[in-house]
């Protein structure tokens, strides 16, 4: 018991520092400030929903996904640090693109919520890689050892618990920042871009150094 304990905390601890649900909020309201309360739900379920379903699949078949598919971790954290990084640099310089600032949702009237920008927005880049990065993967992987299913079911509830408390963060993301302001935001957003950016070369130097390219 005490060792089921003490899985569930390091679980809950490590998935937490990985998701941030607080500073993926900030991520969040950089992406969406400009879109309406009703829509702005259905991206954060969107994300979150996605982002659980591909952690839920890696931690039960990752092993046998990257040994099919020929795919090393390395090579999953390199091409993350890349997508992490542009993302980034879009925030940072501010860009009116699909990823960083989608405006254009606001100019058509059409149903907001099927909007296909939206849906770009909710799995590239909140799902995927903001979510469910290589980070949060091999968290989930790590700790849902093969055949060891109390252990799995642990790291899965966890993941579940931190899901709840990213989506409601994304929720009151804005109420959580209002004391801000727009210039504020607009700050924090541009500064939230450059940890991305920085958060994405990092991870991509860490792919390749533990792809054997550059020695210890």
């Amino acid at each position: 018991m005490p060792e089921l304990i003490h899985h569930t905390l390091a679980v809950f601890m490590a998935f937490l520092a990985m998701m941030n649900p607080v500073a993926n909020a900030v991520i969040f309201l950089g992406l969406t400030a400009q879109m309406g309360l009703a829509t702005t739900r259905r991206v954060a379920w969107r994300a979150v929903r996605m982002a659980f379903y591909i952690v839920v699949v890696f931690a039960l078949f990752g092993p046998l996904l990257f040994s099919l598919f020929g795919i090393t971790l390395a090579a999953l954290r390199i091409a993350g640090g890349i997508l992490i990084s542009l993302v980034g640099f879009r925030m940072l310089h501010g860009e009116n693109s699909r990823m960083s600032h989608p405006k254009k949702i606001l100019e058509d009237p059409v149903d907001e919520g099927e909007n296909d920008t939206q849906n770009d927005i909710a799995i590239t880049p909140l799902a995927i890689p903001v979510l469910a990065g290589p980070g949060t993967i091999a968290t989930a992987m790590s700790y849902s050892p093969s055949g060891h299913w109390v252990e799995t079911g642990i790291t899965l509830l966890m993941f579940t618990l931190i899901c709840v408390i990213t989506f409601y963060a994304f929720i009151f993301s804005e109420r959580i920042l209002a004391r801000i302001g727009r210039d504020g935001v607009a700050v924090i957003t541009r500064l939230m871009g450059l940890i991305l950016a920085v958060i994405g070369v990092q991870m991509g130097l860490d792919g390749i150094h533990q792809s054997g390219i550059i020695g210890n």
